[in-house]
């Protein structure tokens, strides 16, 4: 079980939001570059990192901050990166600048045919991030509802050979509640690709919960406000994380 710390972007600061919403920004940090070196330092494995501007504007936005993060933490470790990736051309200047995974949302669920055509030229590049709230979908920076059960469309995402589904229970996101592990198991039974949780994960025993359910194919959680605001201590939830998987073998 992977756990990735989140660095979320906004106005070129790092900052967390309360269930999505932009005026709710707490900044952490004014330099991404260095908050990604601190995530490296500790052991993360692997960083989370969404251009919020991007998604709001539905073009990037935070490139700087971005360059700044990639220049920390060098080949050392994968970033996977999500807001505002609309075309094909993004998704191309991403990659080549060293992320190594693009997290594609609102444009997944408005245009599945720009998904389809990503998977198949960035084939292991691409994840989808679903966000949901009572199993259905939100797009555009959680303002807007769809009428989409979550469940249908990893489905055909997973057919269109998304790398991973990262899904987000909004009512949890920021507001460390703990993560709705009962959802998350539920998606991750219907579909063979990875599941990536996120959103209310609050301390060690939401760490311990999500390991329980490991073998069900949900590899990886991803940790914002916990580890910024102390709740969770990033390194002590990535060893244990790492202990129990060991049990398991």
């Amino acid at each position: 079980m992977l756990i990735i710390p989140a660095i979320d972007l906004k106005d070129g600061k790092c900052v967390r939001l309360k269930q999505g919403v932009m005026e709710n920004a707490t900044i952490f940090s004014e330099d991404p570059g260095a908050m990604a070196a601190q995530w490296v330092k500790q052991g993360a494995r692997r960083l989370h990192v969404v251009d919020l501007n991007g998604a709001a504007a539905g073009k990037p936005k935070n490139e700087a901050a971005i360059k700044a993060i990639l220049a920390a933490v060098g080949d050392r470790i994968p970033v996977q990166l999500g807001g505002g990736i609309r075309d094909l051309d993004t998704i191309e200047r991403y990659i080549d600048s060293g992320i190594t995974y693009v997290i594609i949302g609102t444009a997944a669920v408005k245009t599945p045919g720009f998904l389809h055509d990503a998977c198949s030229a960035f084939t292991g590049h691409v994840m989808v991030a679903l966000d949901a709230r009572d199993g259905k979908v939100a797009v555009d920076g959680w303002s807007k509802m769809t009428g989409h059960d979550v469940i249908d469309l990893a489905k055909k995402f997973e057919d269109y050979g998304s790398e991973a589904i990262i899904y987000t229970d909004i009512g949890r996101d920021g507001m460390l509640t703990g993560v709705n592990i009962e959802a998350t198991v539920e998606l991750a039974r219907q579909l063979s690709v990875p599941v990536i949780a996120s959103g209310g994960i609050a301390d060690l025993e939401d760490v311990k919960a999500l390991c329980k359910v490991e073998s069900e194919g949900i590899t990886g959680a991803i940790t914002g406000r916990a580890v910024y605001q102390g709740t969770l201590d990033f390194a002590a939830a990535q060893t244990l994380a790492d202990k129990l998987s060991k049990k398991k073998d």
